[in-house]
């Protein structure tokens, strides 16, 4: 993988300015446009998993809906265990009674332990879903079908495959975290044009980490 490439990329387009304004301009639409950025950034993976020599795409407001909308729904069904697991929790705790502060001193002690280990369940599933969302939106990618992002097999196979680019997958999004808002130094747009941006990194990241992982399966890439 090069790392360094997936942060370059953007601006060895001529018209990359150009891209990422009208992006981020979309991204302003409630719940619509932050469809169609998702699936704009996807069209990223798209292309460098095709090996296009110009990954930078135009934005295509339908197709990149329609690819938004479809990698939205992998992430919920990816989600679920953490937030069924949370809404059985904030249950448990109304039941107790624990909000309401007449609960003995036991089944306070139980309750912050449960809570405890709940955080590290929470944390060590996000790290998870870091590594496997990647491979899922990939594989959805690369066989045309919402099916294959949620082909649970296959995404681990990929992630399995190439456990080391799915590791700087998390660090790019580590970093493209602190980047984003130093779009506040330009302004109310620039926070916009900065979270583009960083989907167009991850994007270029996650067709890396596919045709590495395809690659040493010894398959070939999309």
């Amino acid at each position: 993988m090069d790392f360094g490439m997936a942060f370059g990329f953007v601006f060895q387009d001529k018209d990359w300015l150009r891209k990422v304004l009208i992006a981020a301009l979309v991204s302003l639409i409630p719940i619509i446009g932050q469809l169609v950025v998702l699936g704009w950034g996807l069209s990223v993976t798209r292309r460098v998993m095709a090996r296009d020599p110009q990954p930078l795409p135009d934005l295509d407001f339908g197709n990149d809906l329609a690819r938004g909308f479809q990698a939205f729904v992998i992430g919920i069904v990816y989600s679920l265990p953490i937030i069924l697991i949370s809404v059985m929790f904030g249950l448990f705790g109304s039941l107790l009674g624990v909000d309401s502060g007449r609960v003995s001193d036991a089944v306070r002690v139980l309750y912050t332990l449960l809570s405890v280990c709940f955080g590290l369940f929470s944390l060590v599933y996000a790290i998870f879903m870091a590594l496997a969302l990647p491979a899922a939106y990939a594989n959805f990618l690369a066989k045309g079908s919402l099916g294959a992002g949620l082909a649970f097999g296959e995404v681990f196979r990929l992630v399995r495959a190439a456990p080391g680019a799915y590791l700087l997958v998390l660090l790019g999004q580590f970093i493209v975290g602190l980047i984003a808002p130093l779009g506040s130094i330009l302004c109310f747009i620039g926070v916009f044009l900065t979270y583009v941006y960083g989907l167009a990194v991850m994007g270029h990241l996650y067709g890396q980490a596919y045709n590495q992982a395809v690659e040493n399966l010894g398959l070939a890439t999309a």
